[in-house]
């Protein structure tokens, strides 16, 4: 019963593949090339971020954290 079930399933998912309208290679390299310039930005927004946090940390217990 599992198996047909599966088989079932996998015959589906292809019928359902044949009606996906795929990207042309132009546009999916655009976009993997936007979504890959998002994310270095993103990175590099998020890590100044923790960098200035971990200095303003550093800087309270040095300041601070000799009671």
């Amino acid at each position: 019963m599992a198996v047909k079930s599966v088989v079932q399933f996998l015959q589906g998912v292809k019928v359902e593949l044949t009606k996906v309208i795929w990207p042309k290679f132009d546009d999916f390299i655009g976009s993997t090339v936007v979504v890959l310039v998002l994310v270095f930005l993103f990175a590099i927004y998020l890590g100044s971020i923790d960098f200035g946090f971990s200095a303003l940390a550093r800087y309270i217990f040095r300041t601070y954290g000799s009671y």
